[in-house]
């Protein structure tokens, strides 16, 4: 089994890596099942290419989240207009004109 690059992972699309997760997290648990039972492993490294890979999954999918929240907290920050602030009780709303300035 060769290792998921994480290029090919950021390509993939959210269906076929959280299918690819899956796949991985099943073959994990069957060769830990084995190794816990005292069989010996068809190949000794698998277990350990096994977890970098599921590591790899879980990295490129929080750098995905932590990039949707950014988007989402920039694009309404740009739209938004200032607001006025309100009056409280018992106060007059004063507003502020800008002076152009005169050349």
């Amino acid at each position: 089994m060769a290792l998921l690059k994480p290029k090919e992972l950021r390509a993939m699309r959210h269906e076929d890596m959280a299918a690819k997760f899956k796949e991985l997290n099943d073959e994990l648990m069957h060769e830990r099942g084995v190794a816990a039972m005292g069989g010996a492993p068809a190949s000794p490294g698998r277990i350990r290419a096994l977890r970098t890979n599921i590591a790899r999954i879980h990295t490129v999918r929080r750098e995905q989240e932590i990039a949707e929240e950014k988007r989402k907290r920039e694009a309404p920050a740009e739209s938004k207009k200032p607001k006025e602030k309100k009056a409280k009780k018992g106060e007059k709303r004063v507003e502020v004109k800008k002076q152009e300035e005169k050349k």
